[in-house]
């Protein structure tokens, strides 16, 4: 491992340590990383492959829950095959380039996926409050234009943090107190003044997830007005019941998200490697519960992969 006084300017490697203070602890702690990891990749491919298959789920719902499982996938995979390998092989080391790399999938499908929560929001909005005119609304080629407009969002305010951190001189230490190649665990290296770093990437969560989850709001303060004026209880049980699976999903990634980013940028009387810790299943999590949601909560998707199952077997 490099010695932590080293002083350069142009590195070619830094050396990840996974969670510092638990190095001794990883073999453990990978044994819940990996199942985790594993159900995320199933979970989400089945929804993908259920979704291509079943002609009749071919609508703007299942396409946002489409693009939300293959954001989950390139989310977890961009982090978690290299925080393995440390757990497992101890290897440390990655390359410059590729961790630039991985700081920009792994924070810009981060914001993908908030962008994402906002477009089912609105496809729920259009369902509700508006049912005689979503397929007008939505069709085809404005749910492709959404996730365009969601992916160009995302690259756009994201690449600037990427090409700052790639621009400062590193002369402190190659060594990153972390498991992957966080924005402001590499950013603090740096031997700059590297406050427009931290002062950009402030701005584009603040910005990100005040904006989001604003919209997100206003869209079910809606839903829940036209439910309140259904006649019927069963009625307003029903219809409140399609939007239960996104509620869930929503707080199971913005909770997380906050706490992490508290804890990051007021960890004064946070242990490092709880930091570290819980950085890491603030990935994982929503990953993996995103598909056990949409699979358990919505009835078409079940019985589609049920009849998709059965089918084979016969």
């Amino acid at each position: 491992m490099t010695d932590s006084n080293t002083t350069f300017t142009n590195p070619s490697i830094f050396i990840l340590l996974g969670i510092p203070g638990l190095e001794g602890d990883h073999i453990w702690i990978s044994i819940p990383f990996c199942a985790m990891y594993a159900i995320a990749l199933l979970g989400n491919s089945v929804i993908v492959f259920v979704v291509k298959k079943e002609p009749s789920l071919h609508e703007p719902m299942y396409y946002f829950l489409c693009m939300l499982a293959i954001t989950d996938l390139v989310l977890s995979t961009s982090i978690l095959p290299k925080t393995l390998s440390i757990f497992w092989f101890n290897s440390r080391e990655i390359d410059f380039s590729a961790c630039l790399t991985q700081m920009f999938f792994f924070h810009c499908f981060s914001v993908v996926e908030s962008g994402i929560f906002v477009a089912m929001a609105f496809d729920r909005y259009v369902a509700i409050c508006h049912p005689l005119r979503h397929s007008t609304i939505l069709t085809n080629l404005v749910v492709a234009k959404i996730g365009l407009a969601v992916i160009l969002r995302s690259g756009v305010l994201v690449l600037p943090c990427v090409l700052l951190a790639g621009q400062w001189p590193y002369c402190k230490t190659d060594i990153i107190p972390h498991s992957y190649c966080e924005h402001m665990a590499v950013v603090n290296l740096a031997c700059a003044d590297t406050r427009v770093s931290s002062y950009y990437g402030l701005f584009v969560i603040i910005l990100v997830i005040s904006t989001d989850v604003f919209l997100i709001a206003v869209s079910y303060s809606q839903i829940l007005k036209a439910i309140l004026r259904l006649p019927t209880k069963d009625a307003r049980l029903k219809t409140f019941g399609t939007c239960g699976s996104h509620l869930c999903v929503i707080l199971t990634f913005y909770i997380p998200a906050l706490f992490s980013f508290l804890t990051h940028r007021f960890r004064q009387n946070v242990p490092l490697h709880f930091h570290i810790l819980m950085a890491n299943i603030n990935l994982l999590v929503p990953p993996m519960l995103n598909p056990i949601i949409y699979g358990v909560r919505t009835k078409q998707i079940r019985d589609r992969l049920l009849r998709l199952l059965t089918h084979k077997q016969i």
